[in-house]
């Protein structure tokens, strides 16, 4: 599972975003056969290999400036969780109705808070909430943060989300609300509840979840997926290309989309080449 939120506004960080999301669930259906050897490494390899795409993908357009994207990524293997992030996107792994274990935004909000100098209220309207140090695509290679191998019981929680999401509702608040909720309904309305919240100015809202072991339900929605018809051993992956999500709305042109599908798919795989 992966979340990015792409940075500046503009389709740039739309692209970015796209970049690396695709980088990693390329890489994970080429190289889970069915398991992946070294998730951690695997984990490195891709966030890496899409910075170094999206930078890439800058100088081929001669951007001012190289369009930016937070990354969270967890892939789930024998029970056992292992994800990694840059930038302020987050993971929650809920248990019980509580938070157990969440991801550190890579802000400056964060560092202030951790050193007392700012309180959780004051943080949710300091002028610096969305000044973030770490991301891909940045001048610098990112700094990714990774968890420990984390088993996991039945009835875990795993959501990763945007700011859009986290920023309006705590991650405290979420898991009391998704506790023992069909995730299939409980998500979209989550994400309306803080479209709601953020109101005309509010960020976007991207979100993830999966329940371990909750038994998959017909009719409650096309954009899951079922392992239950899979045979052993095989893997999928669903990912819409840039542009082509149902509502989409752009600032470009379709041959523009076109155009840009194909730059981001030539700039992915000279990337997801490499081991």
């Amino acid at each position: 599972m992966v979340v990015a939120d792409g940075m500046g506004g503009h389709h740039f960080g739309e692209i970015a975003a796209q970049i690396a999301a695709q980088t990693l669930t390329e890489s994970f259906q080429r190289e889970a056969k069915p398991d992946i050897i070294d998730p951690f490494r695997f984990l490195q390899r891709g966030m890496s290999n899409a910075h170094y795409a999206i930078l890439d993908y800058s100088f081929a357009h001669k951007l001012d400036d190289s369009p930016r994207t937070t990354c969270v990524a967890c892939l789930i293997q024998d029970s056992i969780a292992y994800w990694a992030h840059t930038g302020d996107s987050r993971l929650f792994l809920m248990r019980g109705g509580k938070v157990a274990a969440q991801t550190r935004d890579h802000s400056r909000i964060r560092l202030l808070m951790e050193e007392g100098v700012i309180s959780e209220a004051q943080a949710a309207t300091h002028p610096d909430r969305n000044k973030i140090y770490s991301c891909l695509g940045g001048d610098v290679a990112p700094e990714i943060d990774f968890s420990r191998k984390t088993p996991l019981e039945r009835g875990d929680i795993i959501l990763m989300c945007s700011d859009g999401l986290w920023g309006v509702m705590p991650g405290e608040e979420l898991a009391v609300v998704l506790k023992g909720a069909n995730l299939m309904q409980a998500i979209p309305q989550v994400i309306k509840d803080a479209e709601k919240r953020g109101g005309p100015k509010g960020d976007n809202v991207s979100a993830v979840a999966v329940c371990w072991e909750q038994s998959y339900q017909e009719g409650l929605g096309d954009s899951a997926i079922s392992t239950q018809t899979m045979s052993p051993g095989e893997v999928t992956t669903k990912l819409e290309e840039f542009g082509r999500q149902p509502g989409y709305k752009a600032e470009m042109t379709e041959e523009e989309i076109e155009k840009a599908i194909g730059e981001i798919r030539s700039t992915i795989e000279k990337y997801n080449s490499k081991k």
